[in-house]
């Protein structure tokens, strides 16, 4: 088992800067990936971010590329997501994720799941 706990959400307002960290604890030998979704309220949980922790091969969803950068420090075995330039339609429950087979855009192909952390982002 893997277990994950997300920090460093909060209330921020449009053109702020957030970093989220996630600390994975337990077998995170297993683990080839870890990943980023979020969720708006009313909204299916959509892909954020993921990154293959051997190689650091990143990749991105359209609404967040360019804004939003995920890295990892194996040694603390934590995954981080520094997100820029927030926009109000950022808002969501962000989830960390993992997997022991790959990286994937998809939810429904990961084992491990966080908590969750919320960002709010006011006009």
């Amino acid at each position: 088992q893997v277990q994950l706990v997300e920090s460093g959400g909060g209330l921020v307002q449009a053109g702020d800067s957030l970093r989220l960290s996630c600390q994975a604890s337990g077998r995170t030998f297993s683990t080839i990936a870890m990943a980023w979704f979020r969720q708006a309220p009313g909204k299916e949980r959509e892909f954020v971010s993921v990154i293959n922790l051997t190689t650091g091969m990143t990749s991105y969803s359209a609404s967040v590329k360019d804004r939003f950068t995920v890295s990892r420090d194996n040694a603390k075995n934590t995954m981080y997501l520094q997100m820029n330039s927030l926009k109000v339609e950022d808002t969501a429950v962000y989830y960390c994720t993992a997997s022991p087979s790959g990286s994937y855009s998809v939810a429904q192909y990961y084992t491990y799941w966080g908590p969750g952390t919320q960002v709010s982002v006011s006009s």
